[in-house]
């Protein structure tokens, strides 16, 4: 393995530092909940290792809300990130292929490479509405592929694949004996019910999501990836064994307790992440600068500047963090051209998001 840091990571706001951003659009969650705003019992918390699966309960209820027979096809991760590693690692060797879409959340494509495998990278383009055509993952597959990733809703860009285009993927991944990882960090965070996890269509699917995205809970760091495959979460349950046995005690009770009152903070989530999207279409209509494809879930938008506008984008980033105090996610994030930049609306308020905008647009 072959580490290096993400630019995601080294320029996140944790990083740059919070007292730093007045106006924080490179956020792609929701509002951060607060310990004081869930209903927790804890004081009799046995700090002992845990179940090196997870919590049986809670491997249940994910199993039940995914569409799985079993909670055994459920494993609880270390936030979504933990998942990603485990299946990668598990995978994937020096002498493998994997396809992945590209742009994407950085660790999809920066773990196969630290392991240092062939990668065939499926670039999705504005042109196309950010559209995965399935041909071109056909076109890319070789002997020696042993794993496709893909991601919906889509990051950074909140596209959301048809079942027609997930069910093409996973006839490829059928017929040419592969696996098929669906990033589902965002499934929660459509703008429609939750549907079952790619997982449960197949066996070779291993499915990721976490409570950080869509529930403003990164801090727990609790995740899960989902397979019905049995050898191969026997596989993963060992990787999770040698990397950190079994997640935090503490994390995982609140996590647990959580998810069983959840359904009480996501039509306020949901709201707040609509109202802020809104006030995202008013902006587009009147910033003749900039144009997006609109998302159809999650809670990013992926921006850019039209072309034919000439902007010393450094200069530009330079002027929106520092003078006006203002963060988005910039396009080299994403392996893109900088005029390019993510917009998280699932964040802040409708005020300090308008006011965000606002400052795009003077720094432009």
């Amino acid at each position: 393995m072959h580490y290096r840091r993400m630019p995601i990571e080294i320029e996140s706001p944790e990083e740059f530092g919070y007292d730093k951003v007045l106006y924080n659009l490179s956020e792609s969650s929701v509002s951060d909940l607060n310990m004081r705003e869930l209903s927790l019992s804890i004081g009799d918390l046995d700090l002992s290792y845990i179940p090196h699966r997870g919590h049986p309960d809670f491997r249940a209820a994910l199993a039940a809300e995914a569409g799985l027979q079993h909670p055994d096809q459920v494993l609880i991760t270390n936030g979504a990130a933990g998942a990603l590693f485990i299946v990668n690692s598990a995978l994937l060797t020096a002498d493998d292929h994997l396809i992945v879409v590209r742009p994407n959340y950085a660790t999809n494509i920066e773990v196969p490479r630290a392991i240092g495998c062939g990668i065939s990278c499926i670039d999705l383009t504005f042109e196309d509405k950010w559209r995965l055509d399935p041909q071109k993952i056909a076109d890319a597959i070789r002997p020696n592929t042993k794993l496709i990733s893909i991601t919906t809703p889509h990051n950074p860009t909140g596209m959301v694949m048809t079942n027609s285009e997930i069910d093409a993927v996973i006839a490829l991944a059928e017929r040419h004996d592969l696996f098929l990882l669906v990033d589902e960090t965002y499934r929660d965070a459509g703008f429609n019910t939750p549907y079952p996890a790619v997982a449960s269509r197949s066996e070779r699917v291993i499915s990721v999501g976490s409570l950080s995205k869509a529930f403003g809970l990164p801090g727990l760091r609790t995740g899960w990836l989902l397979t019905q495959h049995a050898a191969l979460m026997e596989t993963f349950l060992a990787a999770k064994e040698m990397i950190y046995i079994s997640n935090s005690a503490l994390d995982e009770a609140v996590a647990w307790q959580f998810y069983q009152q959840k359904e009480q903070f996501l039509p306020a989530i949901q709201e707040k992440a609509l109202r802020n999207l809104d006030i995202l279409k008013r902006w587009l209509q009147t910033e003749n600068r900039m144009e997006a494809v609109l998302p159809e879930g999650g809670v990013v938008c992926f921006l850019r500047i039209k072309p034919g506008f000439q902007v010393d984008m450094d200069q530009f980033y330079h002027v929106l963090t520092h003078e006006y105090q203002t963060m988005v996610g910039p396009g080299h994030w994403f392996e893109m051209p900088d005029t390019y930049m993510r917009i998280g609306f699932g964040f802040t308020s409708a005020e300090l998001f308008e006011n965000g905008l606002a400052c795009i647009g003077q720094a432009l």
